[in-house]
């Protein structure tokens, strides 16, 4: 067998197997998860959101806590929905790579601590721009 015959192969399997609507939206709640997660317990426990802005220098606390509830919750819905996605998924890549700037600020710490910020740092720059591809796909092959 050669070598174009087998990529065609595979690429047929893998075609199958991650196109159906379930594994889509499987994927898709998997990078909304950590957001959803994040949002139900602010939501649930208010006073620790609040502290996590405070900790942040965000102010006033309560205000930044609701607008963050809002996006995690809301955006994530969007995407998951398909009803805005695009908007939803920039609206997260923003959130995510602001809140790595302001939270993992890697650049100004000593080792050991700076080799772990900087890992989650650039995780999360990972995770914005899997965001930013969702957009992109929702703006380039849906209506």
């Amino acid at each position: 067998m050669d070598l174009l015959a087998t990529r065609q192969g595979l690429r047929g399997v893998a075609r199958r197997l991650l196109s159906p609507a379930p594994v889509r939206f499987l994927a898709l709640l998997a990078l909304c998860g950590a957001y959803l997660q994040g949002g139900i317990n602010k939501a649930m426990d208010f006073p620790s959101a609040m502290a996590e802005m405070g900790h942040f220098g965000l102010a006033p606390a309560a205000p930044f806590a609701v607008a963050v509830i809002a996006l995690e919750l809301g955006a994530s819905a969007m995407i998951l929905a398909g009803f805005g996605r695009w908007l939803g998924a920039l609206g997260l890549a923003g959130f995510t790579l602001m809140a790595s700037l302001l939270a993992n600020r890697f650049w100004e710490m000593a080792m050991p601590e700076r080799f772990f910020a900087a890992n989650a740092f650039f995780e999360h720059l990972g995770l914005a721009g899997a965001f930013v591809l969702v957009a992109w796909y929702d703006l380039a092959h849906r209506a």
